[in-house]
């Protein structure tokens, strides 16, 4: 049934976020199935040792930090399709080389190479391409989800794919899913009849300083940056604690994953839900943190029976989900109007960066110190990133918009102006070459038609 008022996602946009969705979940298991099996599988390479582990677990997020930015600026200019399924081919190039080295260095190069494929920037400035401005949020969030659930189920099914083929079928697997995207985007991701420009997806140049120099992005950039070298750090301890202080075999640990991922979710849910209803999203945001800090103090302390490490990685990962959901919708809040693509084109790179720290300090702590130089590793920069965040401001409760300007709008001077001296707008600005307006406002105060009626007053 046909939609007049464009409510409801139609088929060619249901199709590209499914597919696009697909696309980033398929890649991402490629990326996270390895998190709980390199340190216990790995150390059976030629010249392995846990510094070289730490380095293969880091090593994708190095060449993804560096090129995530730049392909998408190339993706502007040659087309998203072709860096999507050349990022794709090089991301199955990169698992084929690990699957088949027998030496660490082999896996480094081929973990290096998945990360070359940084197609994160193209694949959502395509979707940006393929859905109608009031369902890009609803779009983008299908293709959240699908990378939640690719951690979930990665953690789950690569020490299952592992303990039955070898390290080696698990990156040959991980090739599989590479192709599986390919196909997915030549056959049901739809065409764009065009390339649009915009900032709520894309990095923009002109937002760039702005963003580098905002303090609270910094400290989420920062956040995400600590985040993730605690989760790479930590999966290259917690396996190795599971064998040799859990006595648990390394092709068992799937069910502690799967059980502490499925009762984090549900825990997490309560705080998200507080946090975001009354307003107190910095609250949630500090508790999570300093649970993760007592998270790997109590590893260090307490961490040498199968229960124990059971019950904290429950807790690891509440802590975790908790703050991965949290950050992302911070940056959204936080990013100045028209900055929140290029607030998270910089954020995610700080995440690479991040993981590419975190498994080689923890790769170099537990060579030198053992599983206890891993955790209070983890622990001191848990704390480090609390005293960044402390000082944050409480959030602006604000959606984003980008709403496109007819020529009357465009030729109204001070449109912005007006608009931000209007009650529940936070911020505002017109880009003219996009005849658009990029606006934040309190939604309990004005919703997206009482903007529009004001748009049409001042024309």
């Amino acid at each position: 049934m046909h939609d007049p008022h464009g409510e409801r996602m139609d088929a060619r946009e249901t199709r590209a976020a499914g597919g696009l969705a697909l696309v980033f979940a398929f890649r991402m298991l490629g990326m996270f199935m390895v998190l709980p099996v390199l340190s216990t599988y790995g150390l059976d390479l030629v010249g392995a040792t846990p510094a070289l582990i730490g380095l293969a677990i880091g090593a994708y997020g190095l060449t993804q930090a560096f090129l995530q930015i730049p392909l998408g600026v190339v993706s502007d200019r040659i087309g998203r399709l072709p860096v999507i399924l050349v990022g794709l081919l090089v991301f199955a190039l990169g698992s084929i080389v690990a699957a088949q080295a027998d030496t660490i260095w082999g896996v480094i190069f081929g973990r290096v190479l998945q990360g070359a494929g940084a197609i994160s920037a193209a694949v959502m400035a395509l979707l940006s391409d393929l859905t109608r401005e009031q369902h890009r949020t609803k779009a983008m969030a299908m293709i959240g989800m699908s990378i939640g659930l690719s951690f979930a189920v990665a953690m789950v099914i690569g020490p299952l794919l592992t303990g039955a083929f070898g390290l080696s079928g698990l990156f040959f697997s991980t090739a599989g899913m590479a192709v599986v995207g390919i196909l997915v985007v030549l056959f049901i991701v739809p065409r764009p009849d065009r390339m649009l420009q915009h900032r709520e997806s894309g990095v923009a140049k002109q937002a760039l300083g702005r963003t580098l120099r905002h303090p609270d992005l910094l400290r989420l950039d920062v956040g995400i940056f600590a985040l993730h070298g605690i989760l790479m750090a930590s999966f290259l301890a917690l396996p190795l604690a599971l064998v040799e202080r859990g006595h648990l075999p390394k092709d068992e640990h799937w069910w502690v994953y799967l059980g502490a991922l499925l009762l984090s979710f549900f825990a997490m849910v309560p705080f998200i839900i507080y946090g975001e209803k009354k307003r107190r999203m910095k609250h949630v945001l500090l508790g999570a943190i300093v649970l993760l800090l007592l998270c790997e103090l109590y590893f260090f302390w307490f961490g040498n029976t199968l229960r124990a490490l059971v019950l904290g990685v429950l807790v690891f990962f509440t802590a975790f989900n908790l703050l991965e959901a949290s950050l992302p919708s911070l940056v959204s809040k936080v990013s100045p109007a028209g900055g929140k693509g290029t607030a998270m084109g910089v954020y995610s790179t700080s995440q690479f960066l991040g993981s590419a720290a975190g498994g080689i300090m923890g790769g170099w702590l537990y060579q030198h110190n053992g599983l206890s130089g891993v955790y209070l590793g983890c622990a001191a920069l848990a704390l480090l990133w609390f005293c960044f965040a402390v000082t944050m401001r409480e959030p602006p409760y604000v959606t984003s918009l980008r709403v496109p300007l007819s020529a009357a709008a465009l030729a109204v001077n001070g449109l912005a102006e007006r608009l931000k001296a209007e009650p529940g707008v936070a911020d505002a600005i017109v880009v003219a070459e996009e005849a658009a307006l990029y606006i934040k406002m309190d939604t309990k105060q004005l919703d997206r038609m009482s903007l529009e009626r004001l748009i049409q007053a001042a024309c």
